[in-house]
């Protein structure tokens, strides 16, 4: 048996012509797009190469890209290149050594690589040789790169913080519900800030009203079940993606929809998060009140599989995760079993008794079709009759009047502003046909101003749907037809509707020898009645015993 050592290939450096790879690069996207650092780099290494006689073969061009990490597509296909067997080129040639790396131990790693197969590094603004003086030049060269790299990155931080103090947007990602709107100009520099896109910010509240409320038709949605019902219907994000599931809990966290937008609250490069001292929040315009955003991250936190089993939230079981035993005040769990018969019989049993036996618990056991029936019987009776509805079905209709009354002014509003920009054009159009003002420069800008406010106004009312008006009175025949709807559903419809019901407004149901008791709050039972129609907190259950029916209300 032989063992066979495989030793690096070293290529010799040929004393003829060089055959040259130019690698050029400039820092940010900005630069590239000014078409100014790339064309002046490459008619300089151009014109080295021509002088020395050596043949460009090659060019890689990195637009946009630091060269603090080796992080650059470019770069790598170039080095990757380098080591092909085919020995393509003998000499990278670069404008300046920060151009390749503003890193001196990445600096040195790839010239000792590049070395190995064969190729030099060559800048043409600090030509150096091979000696130990002048790669000791070439280090410190290396070093005062990468030193002023990261002065001009505190600076600019530093600039950005300040920008963000005075409340303006310094360019990380916009979330979605917004758009980037131009304040002010300071000299070159355009000051910008935040605002509300209209269509957008529908979306993001629909996202919202969603998981606290659902479509009418089956409770509260859960994140995954928001992102099929979205894509189902046709929504796609800024990118115009579909939504997926970590897309749409970012949205349903994300604390920038409440006002608050923060800066610096992560290293750009590494991600890690900053200390809160070094945070700065800049206030925006709100897309979603603060109470119901709270009333989401409360309902996500308790729907976190760490503190609630996923069972509980979304399993078929209507009362999991509220019946208890009050022997023991455990859970009840769902038990089967088979008669002989062969019909299979299903019973909330104590969980205590049924893992550690007596010992545990002496046990309380009830067939499940008889506890889910007395429960929802009993909550349709005290919640659902019409007597009960009419005086919550009146502070629906009176908050939906309010809001329409807001929608309203502001369609007015809007309505002015188009009237307003069209009256102001037709004056300066009157004023050129009648020969009082020439069309300069000036007035094409102002003409182009009042257009653009028009078409904003104009879209802004166009995406407005104006609620109908609600009526003075409530029907009675609409008040039964109303409690027939949800009496059908919470007895007989699907279980995710009623389950979801039932978890918005009861704590627990205690299960006792004789007597089964429903214990929640009243103003939430109260809420509840209309769902998702009203603004009160429904979907979150509340943690506060305050209300303990007796006999007068409870079986």
């Amino acid at each position: 048996m032989t063992h066979q050592t495989r030793k690096a290939r070293f290529v010799p450096v040929s004393n003829g012509p060089q055959r040259v790879c130019c690698y050029l690069r400039v820092s940010t996207g900005r630069q590239a797009e000014g078409d100014l650092s790339i064309p002046d780099q490459r008619k300089q290494v151009h014109a080295f190469c021509a002088a020395k006689g050596w043949p460009v073969v090659g060019e890689y061009v990195e637009p946009g890209a630091s060269a603090t990490d080796d992080n650059r597509p470019e770069f790598q296909k170039m080095i990757v290149r380098a080591g092909d067997d085919d020995h393509p080129f003998d000499v990278i040639v670069v404008h300046s050594y920060s151009r390749f790396f503003r890193d001196s131990f990445g600096l040195e790693m790839y010239v000792r690589r590049l070395a190995r197969a064969g190729v030099r590094l060559i800048s043409i603004t600090q030509e150096l040789g091979d000696d130990p003086a002048q790669v000791m030049m070439r280090q410190v060269i290396a070093l005062f790169d990468e030193y002023q790299s990261k002065e001009n990155a505190k600076h600019v931080l530093r600039a950005m913080k300040e920008n963000a103090r005075q409340g303006f947007y310094n360019g990380s990602p916009v979330p979605l519900g917004y758009t980037v709107a131009e304040v002010e100009k300071r000299g070159a520099r355009v000051k910008k800030r935040l605002t509300v896109d209209p269509v957008e910010a529908e979306t993001v509240r629909l996202i919202f009203r969603l998981y606290r409320f659902g479509d009418g038709a089956t409770g509260p949605l859960g994140v995954k079940a928001i992102t099929c019902h979205l894509n189902e219907r046709g929504y796609r994000t800024r990118a115009g993606a579909r939504f997926g599931v970590a897309t749409v809990h970012g949205i349903l966290t994300n604390r920038v929809y409440i006002g608050e937008f923060v800066f610096n609250r992560r290293c750009s490069r590494t991600l890690a998060q900053k200390p809160a001292a070094e945070h700065i929040p800049i206030t925006v315009p709100a897309i979603i009140e603060l109470p119901e955003f709270e009333a989401v991250q409360a309902t996500l936190k308790a729907h976190n599989p760490r503190a609630t089993p996923a069972r509980v939230v979304t399993g078929p079981i209507l009362l999991t995760g509220l019946a208890t035993c009050t022997t023991c005040n455990g859970p009840m769990t769902l038990r089967t079993g088979t008669s002989k018969s062969g019909k299979v019989h299903r019973y909330y049993s104590c969980s205590t008794h049924g893992r550690m036996g007596r010992t545990g618990c002496t046990g309380r056991s009830i067939p499940m079709d008889t506890l889910d029936t007395l429960v929802t019987d009993h909550l349709v009776t005290e919640l659902l009759q019409p007597d009960r509805l009419r005086a919550t079905l009146a502070s629906l209709w009176a908050l939906r009047a309010e809001k329409a009354a807001q929608v309203d002014g502001r369609v007015a509003t809007l309505r002015g502003e188009v009237s307003e920009a069209e009256e102001k054009l037709k004056r300066l159009y009157r004023m050129v046909e009648e020969g009082v003002t020439d069309l300069d420069d000036i007035l094409k800008g102002r003409l182009a101003a009042l257009k653009e406010e028009r078409d904003r106004a104009r879209t802004a009312l166009d995406r407005i749907h104006v609620a109908e008006r609600a009526p003075a009175e409530i029907a009675p025949e609409l008040v039964e037809k109303f409690g027939r709807l949800m009496r059908a559903n919470v007895t007989s419809g699907e279980v995710p509707f009623r389950k979801a019901w039932l978890q918005a407004i009861v704590d627990r149901v205690e299960v006792d020898a004789d007597v089964i008791r429903i214990v929640g709050d009243k103003a939430i039972l109260e809420a509840a009645v209309v769902g998702a129609a009203l603004s009160a907190t429904v979907g979150v259950r509340s943690s506060v015993r305050k209300w303990r029916a007796r006999k007068d209300s409870n079986l």
